[in-house]
Formats: structure tokens, sequence, C-alpha cells
């Protein structure tokens, strides 16, 4: 899938997003949406911090972008630092979002798959920066981490 010229830059929003988790103590994984070139919102993971069954990166910055008209979802992209799990897979289809840009997959795949059955463009940047992230946390909370995946 091509990448465009901004995809790092507003990537970088979702990192910084996933910092300020991570610095809550919570699991570092942000996301930020964009449509038109501009940021509509951002946020992180909160299920730490709020004690929430549903506050994912992608969920958290639905939320803090409140209500939208369809048409400005479908032509936004989902800025993600890991691969989208089901539940923000999902979220991202109702909302018919049809271009997602993840940071990585090396340490977790969600349902990439899905998304692109369903017409969804989806572009890994691969970034070593949201894969550091990850593999810190995983390793020194791994029992937070399979909580968020919903595993024992």
């Amino acid at each position: 899938m091509p990448i465009h010229p901004d995809d790092h830059h507003f990537l970088e929003i979702a990192i910084e997003q996933a910092r300020i988790g991570r610095d809550e103590g919570g699991v570092p994984i942000g996301a930020a949406l964009v449509a038109d070139g501009k940021v509509l919102g951002a946020g992180h993971n909160r299920r730490v911090q709020q004690g929430s069954a549903i506050r994912h990166g992608e969920t958290d910055a639905l939320e803090v972008v409140g209500r939208l008209p369809a048409s400005v979802y479908k032509r936004a992209t989902m800025y993600t630092t890991l691969s989208p799990c089901d539940m923000c897979t999902g979220a991202i289809l109702l909302y018919g979002i049809k271009r997602v840009v993840m940071g990585e997959n090396r340490t977790f795949v969600g349902g990439e798959d899905y998304l692109r059955s369903r017409g969804v463009e989806v572009v890994n940047l691969d970034s070593q920066a949201c894969v550091d992230l990850m593999n810190e946390f995983i390793a020194a909370r791994p029992d937070v981490w399979n909580e968020d995946i919903g595993e024992e």
C-alpha cells in the first residue's frame, strides 16, 4: 500500500500519545484520527488509568474526537502505533474509516486481514520506536499486556 508524504508525521502524534500512556502507567499504544490533513483528535490506551475495558488507543482517539458526520470518517485515516485488535478493527469498520496506518505488527497482529477484506487500506510503517515501546512494556508488565489482548 502506498505511503503518503505525511504518514510518518501523523504516526509521530500517535507515538507521542503512546509515550503519554506509558508515562501514566498504562499500555503504550497511541492513535490519531486525521482527515483532510488535520488531526481531529488523538488518544492513548487508558485501560489501566481509567479501569476501563474498552479504552484502547483507537477507541480513545474516537472518544476524544467526539461525534462527526459519517462523511468525515469516510475520508479519515486512523494512525495507530500497533496493529488494531478485533475491538478497534470493529470500531474502524463501524465508522467507515477507509485507511489505517499502523506503526508495527511485530509484537501483535490484529485484524489487518479482516480490514483489508472489507476494503480498508492498511499500511504498516514498521516503526522501530513502536516496536521498542511495546517490547519494553511487554517485558515489564506481561500480566497487563495479556489482559489488554484478552489472554491469561
